[in-house]
């Protein structure tokens, strides 16, 4: 038999260990990184943590690394070709300044003092609508101008800034309905009208309803068969509405009944109803709690007679109706709603 021999090497082989620097890609990104540091550039929430500079500051002061590399940054910087001089003499090269730390600077130059080092410090940008501390130690509720967002939320909602109570913010709707559903006892919207402040047409169309009409209700509508043929689609014509009616004072006679058949909430505070304001019917020598017509108010008020005839009612001329018949008592309405926000 012949000999079987079995050569074993035992030696441990240690494995090269990686350099405690890393490869030179991850020198680079470090010296990068501490360069941004000590500018500034870097966001508060991308620095390390206070705690880990300390540490690291702690553990380099025996050991000079800081001034081993201190000199390779320098001969780093030199090979780029640009010496302080040539950043200095605006080349783009040099690293920028941050707005308030340039005010701090030019602020401690002027008074011959030396900056401070919360001066120096790099700005940490504030992100809107975050609270941060004022100097009387109150919080900040990030609303423009120190308002808090209640006040400005009030004043939006109120609908008499100057802004929403210009004229060219104010309009009057008006809308024709139809029946649907079954004995065409509920209502689809089959016109809108939209005047603005001075009777001008801001918007006049016939809109089909979602739902199949079952009754023209052509004696007070004015609505017929062949004015649904090119008629706009319900939800397009919702979308042109609201877009018009957005940030706007918006008047009416009975407008919930216009707001339901457009499926549309507007701020109450923004809205004005002709059958609502009591100051007209006592205008009209009308008992202040009842719901006058629109016919019966333009009638008294503005002595013209409208919704006559067999042809049904016009919503331009309704809508036109309903602004002037608000300008009768604007002045003293608006006064009265800004003394008593509470009431409508």
């Amino acid at each position: 038999m012949s000999d079987i021999i079995i050569n074993l090497d035992t030696a441990l082989h240690e494995c090269p260990q990686r350099g405690s620097e890393g490869n030179k890609k991850h020198q680079r990104f470090v010296r990068r990184r501490r360069f941004l540091e000590r500018r500034g550039f870097l966001k508060q929430k991308q620095l390390p943590p206070e705690s880990a500079l300390l540490k690291r500051d702690a553990s380099r002061r025996g050991t000079g690394v800081d001034r081993e590399r201190g000199k390779k940054r320098k001969k780093a910087d030199g090979q780029g070709g640009l010496d302080g001089a040539g950043r200095d003499a605006g080349f783009g090269c040099g690293p920028k300044k941050l707005p308030k730390e340039n005010a701090a600077r030019s602020g401690s130059k002027s008074s011959g003092s030396r900056p401070s080092p919360q001066s120096e410090a790099p700005a940490v940008p504030s992100r809107t609508g975050s609270s941060s501390a004022k100097p009387n130690g109150t919080k900040n509720n990030g609303s423009a101008g120190g308002l808090s967002k209640a006040h400005l939320w009030s004043e939006y909602d109120s609908g008499l800034t100057a802004a929403l109570g210009s004229p060219s913010k104010m309009v009057a709707i008006d809308c024709e309905m139809v029946g649907t559903g079954p004995g065409g006892r509920n209502s689809g919207l089959a016109r809108c009208s939209i005047v603005g402040y001075y009777g001008d047409v801001m918007y006049d169309k016939y809109i089909r309803p979602a739902e199949p009409i079952t009754n023209y209700r052509t004696r007070w509508s004015g609505i017929r068969r062949h004015h649904m043929t090119n008629a706009a689609p319900f939800k397009a014509a919702q979308k042109e509405i609201m877009k018009i009616l957005s940030g706007k004072i918006v008047i009416g006679h009975a407008i919930h009944n216009d707001f339901k058949a457009l499926k549309y909430f507007h701020p109450k505070s923004a809205t004005r109803d002709t059958s609502k304001i009591p100051l007209l019917n006592r205008k009209a020598g009308f008992p202040e709690n009842e719901s006058a017509s629109l016919k019966r108010l333009t009638k008294q008020l503005l002595h013209r007679d409208i919704q006559v005839g067999q042809n049904g009612h016009s919503s331009v001329e309704d809508a036109r109706a309903t602004m002037e018949l608000y300008k009768v008592v604007e002045a003293d309405w608006e006064q009265h709603l800004a003394s008593c926000p509470g009431q409508d």
